[in-house]
């Protein structure tokens, strides 16, 4: 290595440190409001504990860079891995998912004391400077994978809080704030779009293979869906009426017995819902969030709309402010062009899931700063309400 590749390897590896440790940081301030035992709630299994958010993320680090990349470097329990695993196949046997919160041992403060350990593993080992492209990359794909888990973090335990008749209140993040733009329509010509990451920086690989698509000429509103619009749907009769819903939809709202979004109650002939600053009168003017995709496209048809496509979305993006809600689009989630899966546990990390879910685009006031991009596919099953999501319209 020359003079000039190795200071710039050295200034790599100090900013890599310097965000390792933000990320890091950043996940332990958003718990700095939780209580010893809000830390082990799991009461779906959809929901992880907080406590599990974060060992997995730390299990990340130690399984995909410690332990192949640091010579000597030893485990710090060798279960662990069992215990935090997530999905990966390849790296062995796990606890199953909704299995999470019946393990009350190792306790938070053990996890905390994990996070630590690996923590001053890694900043001494990316502040050696001999880093390889490989594992730059999966430096920085493990930094993303937290900042995704940060955002579960905060969702999860949303759901686990607002079944607690007390309405805690652990944090402040804008979930009552105004919705953005105007309520006009952004005109979208006819013609080929390009499709997908380009330039330079991190992604995902489900957004590799940027690829042209042919999209019709259309309107995309500039404003998500509103609470009081949402609010009309629900006095019309929307949740009563089957036209206005896919089979299965119309099945789900029955066999669940939904009539409103989720964290939403009436009490008096007035609405509130629940947010992580604990129950609040609804705000009209806020986005409805928590908006599974059947609620959102039932919408839209009530509204005499629909939902854009995810190209639609992405060729439109930039008329428009995004980032409030998680936006459902009308795109299943599939593969582009020449999507490759890399090899061994890193190629888990997305292929396997494009089957049944639905594609969701921009960001929400849940998403840390710094991850997101207009070719982010973010995707959820069609049922899937907790996540910060909403509704965007386009014209039929």
């Amino acid at each position: 290595m020359n003079s000039v590749e190795k200071s710039v390897s050295n200034v790599l590896a100090n900013s890599l440190a310097t965000d390792y440790q933000s990320v890091r940081q950043h996940t332990l301030a958003l718990c700095r409001h939780l209580q010893p035992e809000d830390f082990v709630l799991q009461p779906v299994e959809e929901v992880s504990p907080a406590k599990w958010h974060l060992a997995h993320t730390t299990w990340f680090f130690e399984t995909f860079l410690l332990l192949k990349e640091v010579s000597g470097y030893k485990a710090y329990h060798p279960q662990y891995s069992y215990l935090f695993n997530s999905y990966y196949e390849s790296v062995g046997e796990r606890t199953l998912r909704n299995q999470r919160g019946a393990m009350s041992r190792p306790t938070t403060e053990e996890v905390m004391a994990y996070r630590q350990y690996v923590d001053e593993e890694m900043v001494s080992w990316l502040s050696s400077n001999e880093l390889s492209k490989e594992s730059t990359e999966l430096v920085q794909l493990g930094l993303q994978h937290e900042q995704q888990h940060q955002e579960l973090l905060l969702t999860d335990i949303k759901y686990s809080l607002s079944l607690n008749p007390l309405h805690p209140q652990v944090l402040e993040i804008g979930e009552q704030e105004a919705a953005k733009g105007s309520p006009d329509f952004a005109h979208i010509p006819e013609g080929i779009y390009e499709i997908g990451f380009t330039g330079e920086g991190f992604c995902f690989d489900n957004e590799l293979g940027r690829h042209k698509v042919y999209v019709q000429e259309t309107a995309i509103r500039k404003q998500l869906v509103s609470n009081a619009e949402y609010q009309e749907f629900i006095k019309a009769g929307g949740y009563q009426k089957f036209q206005y819903w896919h089979a299965e939809a119309w099945q789900w709202i029955a066999e669940k017995g939904i009539q409103a979004p989720l964290y939403w109650a009436q009490k008096e002939g007035n609405w509130f819902h629940y947010t992580l600053q604990g129950l609040q009168a609804l705000k009209p003017e806020a986005p409805v969030t928590h908006i599974s995709f059947y609620e959102a496209s039932a919408y839209a048809e009530w509204a005499g709309m629909r939902l854009p496509t995810e190209f639609e979305w992405e060729a439109a993006q930039h008329l428009f402010d995004w980032g409030q809600r998680w936006e459902w689009t009308n795109s299943a989630y599939l593969p582009y062009p020449g999507f490759l899966k890399a090899e061994g546990a890193v190629g888990e990390y997305n292929g396997k899931f494009m089957i049944n879910q639905m594609v969701l685009r921009g960001a929400s006031i849940a998403t840390s700063q710094g991850h997101s991009r207009p070719s982010y596919r973010n995707f959820f099953h069609a049922p899937a309400r907790w996540q910060f999501t909403g509704i965007r319209l386009a014209k039929k």
